[in-house]
């Protein structure tokens, strides 16, 4: 929406980087957003709510803003012969009144691109502290995301082995919703669980916490994480996302997802998406580990916690059913 005589005053950034990849490549991790979480530091969880003709998609983003989580919905338009995609919010968090960019990817001379993101924006009330707010979160959030697009962009084929995707999966005679409170309820996740000894957390608003949690690996090893969680409890889902990591890792997303069983019941499942840090991997394992044997590790670790939780979620689950049933 263009300004008029009441409105805020619009103010313009620009922020460009040189990677050295194709242009098509870098397009295609700008254009799908559900990836976002595993390329864009500051993404928490972005999914598409609307997909529209001529390229015109809606979006509903959870981000990381100055240190604290902000969620919006925004309306793109894809066009992947210019290699431009224009975004406008349509529902902004305040201090912002409104805000809109575009992605152009250029390419280079030598065969290269060059990313330029333009955003601009309106601060509530034209208030100059809400603006340097913004121009603080929106350069530090432009500068994170045209680095990791040029780290990710730039691995190439080599992301392929450092980023992988598994899960494990517990079938429950019981209600989708019993499950999904207890992995809704973190907070008693150290009375509940044995490998988590503390934990941590902040219901930021319905839905949306934040998690301090040390953790036992299987090998005795502890951990501590902090990650973001959004709650779906109408879909039954929770996807979170790890801010600080373990070593071996640059990145790790998740979700716990809960639907019916053929066979009745509800099947619960945990998803790991993870991207392996080289020389993390070096520095926890040593010069000579491999990828694969890090994968591995990760896996197991992982798998395995995660896969307790489960079965105790089950167990949960199941009492309660039983309970309601007799």
């Amino acid at each position: 929406m263009a300004p008029n005589a009441t409105s805020s005053a619009t103010h313009v950034t620009e922020h460009a980087i040189a990677v050295s990849a194709p242009p098509a490549t870098v397009y295609a991790l700008v254009a799908d957003a559900s990836d976002w979480a595993q390329v864009f530091g500051p993404t928490v969880h972005a999914e598409v709510t609307q997909e529209g003709a001529g390229g015109e998609q809606e979006l509903r983003i959870w981000a990381l803003a100055n240190d604290q989580v902000r969620s919006w919905v925004s309306r793109r338009t894809l066009d992947p012969v210019a290699r431009t995609i224009g975004f406008r919010q349509v529902v902004s968090a305040p201090p912002v009144e409104a805000m809109g960019g575009q992605w152009r990817i250029e390419t280079n001379e030598d065969g290269g691109s060059r990313v330029v993101l333009l955003h601009d924006f309106r601060a509530l009330h034209d208030d100059p502290a809400s603006v340097t707010l913004i121009q603080q979160a929106v350069d530090r959030n432009s500068r994170a995301e045209l680095a990791a697009l040029k780290t990710a962009a730039e691995l190439g084929a080599k992301r392929d082995e450092l980023h992988f995707t598994f899960s494990d999966s517990v079938h429950v005679d019981g209600s989708a919703d019993d499950v999904f409170a207890f992995l809704d309820r973190a907070d008693l996740w150290p009375e509940r669980l044995p490998h988590v000894s503390r934990l941590g957390l902040t219901e930021i608003e319905p839905g949306l916490q934040h998690m301090d949690m040390d953790t036992l690996s299987p090998d005795g090893s502890a951990h501590n994480t902090t990650s973001v969680r959004v709650c779906f409890a109408d879909r039954h889902l929770i996807v979170y996302k790890q801010l600080r990591v373990p070593v071996a890792m640059s990145l790790h997303t998740g979700r716990w997802t809960i639907e019916p069983a053929e066979e009745g019941g509800v099947r619960a499942t945990s998803w790991h998406t993870v991207t392996l840090d080289p020389e993390g991997v070096s520095h926890a394992l040593g010069p000579q580990a491999t990828l694969a044997e890090a994968r591995a590790l990760v896996r197991k670790a992982l798998g395995t916690n995660s896969s307790t939780t489960l079965h105790h979620a089950k167990e949960f689950a199941e009492a309660a059913h039983a309970t309601r049933t007799t």
